[in-house]
């Protein structure tokens, strides 16, 4: 069975959607260290874990569907969503050190 068009790019909305809140939450944690408020960066750091994950099992399922045989069309959009995971990733172990470079010069 193929993938419809039409759930590619609701799939491929959901990962943007999802990892960009996460992104969000990531950004409103370093602001939250930065001003001394170390507990609510942690709780943010978290949440923002939670979406990141869900856009990353819906990644996953893609991935695991076109390991399976089935072919999946190239899309700007899921490139678009794949950047936007590696992106995020990779902001997310940044602001984690830099939360714990202020929380250590506090």
């Amino acid at each position: 069975m193929s993938l419809e068009e039409n759930e590619y790019y609701t799939l491929a909305f959901q990962i943007i959607s999802n990892v960009g809140t996460a992104k969000s939450l990531v950004i409103e944690a370093l602001y939250e260290a930065k001003e001394g408020k170390f507990e609510s960066a942690e709780e943010k750091l978290n949440e923002s874990k939670h979406f990141f994950v869900e856009g990353h099992k819906m990644h996953v399922s893609l991935i695991q569907r076109e390991a399976s045989g089935e072919k999946l069309e190239f899309s700007l959009m899921l490139m678009h969503a794949e950047d936007q995971i590696m992106s995020v990733d990779t902001i997310t172990l940044l602001v984690t050190e830099m939360i714990e470079l202020y929380r250590r010069s506090r």
